[in-house]
């Protein structure tokens, strides 16, 4: 029996055993075996790809965990089981890191035009397998296979940009202050790299970070979330068809407590990339002090989007209703506060409710599908908790503001006024597609508003009044500012946050600083006399 042969066969016996839809979500049986359905054969057609991987990648093998343990992988949609894959520790991970060191000592000298070839050639594989892995995304993510497919270019994108770059890591010669002396300065990879990623955009924040490390040299340990450990392991599988060797891409994912430590631990990983909550971003970048390892953080958010009198209706709406409900309200950038210029406030509450009540919710493989589910019932729960804080506080829920009718992880697009500043869903990252509107007068408010936070992440204005939009974008205390429009991430620009938003930058020419030391050469009695 070949391999993708087996694959299948274990996949079709695990999703035999799960068929079954969670109890939440017995109302509705038609959809939820239409949706059990459609997963089976996503999981069966991504088998028979070999790309549906349920090992880590430890030094180039395929490989389970040590005491033989798993965890699950479920479809947030249904909660089924697609896959069980190896519950990792310090033990795999530390073997990992091993395997990454030995690998630097070679990927690190071979010449920046051959890192750049093979980083394309992963490019081209990530494209060629757009659909599978745009399909493997929404089955353990939940996000619209539209949504999904964007995700893979995104983060394709990365790669292709970075080995493009990989080739521009320049030094300098300086001037030097004595005749027989010559300066000059190097720009070295870092070395081994622990990059820690969320489930929000399994596949666009490994690319974000491995791109820029492979292309300096570097050799990463991987730990993706726990919730979506498929598309890591199928983007790594697609490393190894490119051709980059065994050991400068590495996969762990398990317990994350004794992985991280083991990460931390180490002296031979020499930088941490993390993307996640602040506070365990706190924790990661106090761990990192043990070895003085380098870190980067990208961090939790509380995005304000600024609404002016001034602006254009249509153009605030569009851009807000995709700065807020894009992967359900599940990004680090979405707009978490809408705060709205009070001229304007109810022309555009309206305006932008019923843009919102048009979003149709469903499983992610629905035809015309904007909003799928939350990442799982812990989710739904606290977008819950703070809808009721906001409400016992005197807001009101103009649309939305419960738990969808499909059931499961579920949840209506909501839009609720009358919110201040005070409130816990103004404090809080959401998470969840709800979106708060707040009132304000004058433009100093608004900036104070904006700014009364300790997030300082991704920040958004609507005017039609240029001097204001440089204004207030020079104001706000925000690592990205979007001006008229809702979508502003791409891989040519820098991507990162202010204040306890996180440190450091990621895609563009600036991503690869993150990756590299700067030694100064100075080389003496060089007169000719």
């Amino acid at each position: 029996m070949g391999l993708s042969a087996r694959m299948a066969l274990r996949t079709s016996l695990l999703l035999s055993g799960s068929s079954r839809v969670a109890s939440s979500h017995l109302s509705a049986p038609p959809l939820s075996r239409q949706i059990s359905m459609e997963a089976q054969s996503v999981a069966t057609q991504l088998s028979k790809s070999g790309l549906l991987r349920t090992q880590g990648l430890v030094g180039g093998k395929w490989t389970e965990a040590y005491d033989g343990k798993t965890i699950k992988v479920n479809n947030p949609a249904t909660g089924d089981v697609i896959a069980n894959v190896p519950c990792m520790g310090g033990r795999e991970t530390n073997d990992a890191i091993s395997s990454a060191y030995e690998a630097f000592n070679s990927w690190s000298k071979i010449t920046a035009t051959e890192r750049s070839k093979c980083l394309r050639k992963w490019y081209d594989l990530l494209i060629a397998h757009k659909e599978e892995l745009g399909q493997l995304i929404t089955l353990e993510q939940g996000k619209p296979l539209k949504e999904a497919l964007g995700e893979v270019s995104y983060a394709a994108g990365f790669i292709e940009f970075f080995a493009e770059e990989a080739k521009r890591v320049y030094g300098d010669i300086i001037p030097s202050t004595l005749v027989d002396r010559r300066l000059f300065v190097l720009k070295q990879p870092v070395g081994v790299v622990g990059a820690i990623t969320p489930w929000n955009f399994p596949l666009a924040m490994i690319t974000r970070k491995v791109g820029p490390a492979l292309a300096c040299g570097c050799t990463v340990v991987i730990k993706p979330s726990e919730l979506t450990p498929l598309t890591a392991l199928a983007a790594a599988e697609l490393s190894i068809e490119a051709g980059i060797p065994a050991g400068v891409v590495n996969v762990v994912m398990g317990n994350a407590p004794e992985i991280g430590d083991a990460l931390l631990a180490s002296p031979q990983v020499r930088k941490i990339t993390f993307t996640g909550s602040t506070a365990v971003g706190k924790k990661l970048m106090a761990g990192a002090a043990g070895t003085v390892k380098r870190v980067s953080l990208e961090l939790g958010g509380n995005a304000p989007c600024i609404v002016f009198d001034d602006a254009d209706v249509d153009v605030a709406v569009k851009g807000a209703l995709a700065a807020k409900f894009r992967n359900s309200g599940q990004t680090c950038v979405c707009a978490n506060r809408l705060i709205v210029q009070e001229g304007i406030y109810e022309k555009f509450a309206n305006a932008f409710s019923k843009a919102v009540q048009n979003l149709q919710v469903g499983e992610g493989f629905g035809e015309g599908v904007v909003q799928g589910p939350l990442i799982n019932e812990a989710a739904v729960q606290k977008v819950e908790s703070l809808l009721q804080d906001a409400l016992s506080k005197g807001a009101k829920v103009l649309l939305g503001g419960k738990r969808h009718s499909l059931g499961a992880t579920f949840y209506e697009p909501t839009v609720i006024g009358d919110v201040n500043n005070e409130m816990l869903i103004s404090r809080e990252e959401v998470f969840g597609p709800v979106a708060p509107l707040l009132r304000f007068k004058e433009e100093e408010e608004a900036i104070r508003i904006a700014n009364d936070t300790n997030a300082g992440l991704a920040a958004y204005i609507f005017t039609t009044n240029m001097q204001r939009s440089w204004r207030v974008s020079e104001a706000l205390e925000y690592g990205l500012v979007g001006v008229n429009e809702g979508l502003i991430s791409t891989e040519v620009a820098p991507f990162g946050g202010v204040k306890q938003s996180g440190l450091g930058r990621e895609g563009s020419k600036y991503g690869l600083d993150e990756y590299l030391e700067l030694k100064y050469v100075c080389m003496g009695n060089m007169s000719n006399s």
